[in-house]
């Protein structure tokens, strides 16, 4: 059973609601963030000095403990590069150095299908955002043995949660990111969600409910 969770980019908006989710749920969290101040303050959870430019072994260090590993960090594209791409590909390499075997990415709605981006305005005004995820995405499928799930939400609103979801790739409405955070968490319940990509919107169908339709 899972019973450490490290959350790399734990100071933003879906990374406060995870922790808390998670430690509403009994889970010991770890969370990392360059500002480590910003992370959400309370019992259960460890903040830690976490930057992304450092070194394999540093981040790896990080995690030593944990049983699974979060990314939902970003530069808000400020450093696509470093953060979003290469600082991606460095906590999977440390995960698997320190014997982590659960992975969990926070990505972008069709990350891995670039032929999308031109047809969606959404995602064409996050073109360079695409092309880190695309290629963090792809390192974490064919280039690591880890257990991974890749959430590909449409784009997060700071609205009050549903609960509710749609795992319909013809649906594109907006997700609260509550509703995010709960299904990141929720994903840890379900291990048919390992080895998937997941396409999530806004939507009408209990989390919970979605995650188990998963095939």
């Amino acid at each position: 059973m899972t019973k450490q969770v490290f959350i790399a980019g734990g100071s933003g908006r879906v990374a406060t609601d995870l922790i808390s989710d998670l430690v509403g749920r009994g889970y010991d969290v770890v969370a990392g963030a360059r500002h480590e101040d910003k992370i959400i303050e309370m019992p259960g959870v460890a903040r830690v000095h976490l930057d992304l430019h450092a070194s394999v072994d540093e981040i790896a260090h990080l995690m030593e403990g944990s049983d699974v590993v979060y990314f939902t960090a970003g530069s808000r594209g400020k450093d696509l590069l470093q953060t979003d791409a290469f600082g991606a590909v460095k906590t999977m390499q440390a995960a698997e150095k320190v014997g982590i075997k659960r992975y969990i990415m926070l990505s972008s709605l069709f990350s891995l299908e670039p032929e999308k981006w031109e047809e969606i305005p959404s995602l064409k005004s996050i073109l360079n955002y695409d092309i880190a995820k695309y290629f963090a995405d792809n390192y974490l499928i064919y280039n690591t043995n880890l257990k991974y799930t890749i959430l590909q939400p449409t784009n997060l609103v700071e609205e009050e949660g549903t609960g509710k979801i749609s795992l319909d790739k013809g649906v594109l409405k907006p997700n609260p990111i509550p509703d995010v955070a709960k299904t990141l968490a929720d994903i840890l319940k379900f291990d048919n969600t390992i080895d998937k990509v997941i396409k999530m919107s806004g939507g009408d169908t209990p989390i919970k409910e979605a995650l188990a339709s998963i095939k």
